[in-house]
């Protein structure tokens, strides 16, 4: 499952990234998004980029393409 796949209000846990996310993966992974984390869905924009979730007491920003590259399990 995929970021984009969950709604506002919704939980979920980093379960991993996707194989062709390495550009992001990095990224994500300095920003706290390490596996096992979890995180709250707390905006999504109108037309769905970007989507806002908080994660370890602080709120994040991520666009489609960032979003795209975590893998997550819904909580």
């Amino acid at each position: 499952m995929t970021l984009k796949e969950l709604s506002v209000g919704e939980t979920g846990a980093v379960a991993g990234y996707t194989p062709s996310a390495r550009a992001y993966r990095r990224k994500l992974l300095s920003m706290g998004l390490t596996p096992g984390t979890e995180f709250r869905i707390t905006r999504i924009a109108p037309m769905g980029d970007p989507v806002e979730i908080q994660v370890r007491g602080f709120k994040l920003s991520l666009r489609r393409d960032e979003a795209d590259a975590l893998q997550v399990e819904k909580r």
